[in-house]
């Protein structure tokens, strides 16, 4: 991790100061009661030039060594039966399994499944929270995108990735799915995977890539944003729409993604524990980020445009009111700067369904019970992630 001692360079920046003296990381402040300031900036800032050493490692033995299907049946044995006496595997998939296997000694299987059920009860929201202001906002953080653009994110389309996001985040927030051996767990572990993959592949062929600016690619501080925006911002969403949980579900669900950021790598001292310390970990990151670039328009727009081209709808006026709907969660959701600077389009009544869906939200969390939500929420969800399996044709990580 040794490279130049990094500063906080954008503090100063208009974006970064509006950010949190107006915007959203204002109102991040009041919710979550967080002291920021960059006294621990030294502590957090090199782990930007830090990496998964030991999932690199993974594919570099593996994936690199033989034909991806190959490669794939292998780790897919491990994940789901693990290591057995006779195999002979390179040390580094033992580092790996071992450090996944082994049930971290603050692991709360309570909180894992409060977190789950404020994931399953929040229905719909849930995935309006995840795309409107998770992924939407991330946009808008020129470095942390340029992964995305390298490895033609693009060309991949929104669908496709929409697709692979939901897949992953559906699996890893239902009961006892991060078990061991069990369908979040290996979703988790395929995700390591293809961060690690995607790294070394850019290493190899990128040689434009500004390790001193953009840090290393998907790098462990990156990582951690990424996380934060499953935790603190897609809480932060859920409470802007209207939206109760209790300070056991609120715990469940830092809980839930601290115990996912593990499976992945992401080292143990950039999980935030709740929301006061999402806050102060997040205020750091933001000061290395330029504001979105022209790079970060096209992520957005092709987001924008995936309901017209997503087929799960039939007909065009169906699609056109599906865009306009989360272009208005994207207003309601964001800072109107942050929407300007990824050129949202402005449209007519824009505050009208967000804050409709805030009152009914209001009201059913009063008139239905916990149980019937989590329920019904899970069914939803479900519906929803097989509606874009069934046009994506396959769920694996290809």
């Amino acid at each position: 991790m040794e490279k130049n001692i990094m500063q906080p360079r954008f503090k100063d920046s208009p974006h970064f100061k509006n950010f949190w003296t107006k915007g959203n990381g204002k109102q991040l402040i009041e919710f979550s009661e967080a002291e920021v300031g960059f006294t621990d900036f030294e502590k957090f800032a090199p782990y930007f030039y830090d990496v998964d050493r030991i999932g690199d490692q993974v594919v570099r033995d593996i994936y690199l060594t033989k034909s991806f299907q190959e490669a794939s049946r292998e780790l897919e044995k491990y994940i789901r039966n693990g290591i057995a006496d006779h195999d002979a595997v390179p040390g580094s998939i033992k580092e790996m399994f071992s450090q996944t296997q082994k049930i971290p000694n603050w692991l709360d299987h309570d909180l894992l499944r409060s977190g789950a059920e404020l994931c399953m009860r929040s229905n719909l929201d849930a995935l309006i929270s995840l795309r409107d202001y998770c992924l939407m906002g991330g946009y808008d953080y020129a470095y942390l995108n340029k992964p995305l653009i390298i490895t033609e994110a693009l060309k991949k389309g929104a669908v496709k990735r929409l697709s692979e996001t939901l897949d992953f985040w559906v699996n890893v927030t239902r009961y006892n799915a991060l078990e061991i051996h069990k369908k979040g767990y290996e979703f988790a572990i395929k995700t390591r995977m293809i961060h690690s993959y995607a790294r070394l592949s850019i290493k190899k062929h990128y040689k434009e890539w500004d390790t001193e600016n953009w840090g290393e690619p998907i790098n462990s501080w990156d990582m951690m944003a990424t996380y934060i925006g499953f935790s603190l911002v897609f809480l932060h969403s859920l409470h802007k729409l209207g939206n109760t949980f209790s300070s056991n579900e609120e715990k469940g669900l830092f809980h839930l993604w601290k115990y996912v950021g593990h499976l992945l790598g992401i080292p143990e001292n950039l999980l935030p524990n709740d929301k006061k310390q999402a806050t102060e970990y997040f205020y750091l990151w933001t000061s290395v980020q330029p504001p979105a670039d022209k790079d970060s328009i096209l992520l957005a727009h092709s987001l924008l445009n995936e309901s017209l081209e997503n087929p799960i709808l039939k007909y065009s006026f169906q699609k056109k009111n599906l865009r306009y709907l989360h272009i208005s969660c994207t207003w309601f959701l964001l800072d109107a700067e942050v929407c300007r600077r990824l050129h949202i389009p402005e449209i007519p009544f824009k505050n009208a369904f967000p804050k409709t869906k805030r009152a009914v939200n209001q009201v059913y969390d009063r008139l239905v019970s916990r149980k019937a939500r989590i329920e019904k929420g899970n069914k939803d969800q479900m519906k929803v992630l097989s509606d874009y399996l069934n046009i994506t044709q396959n769920s694996n990580f290809h």
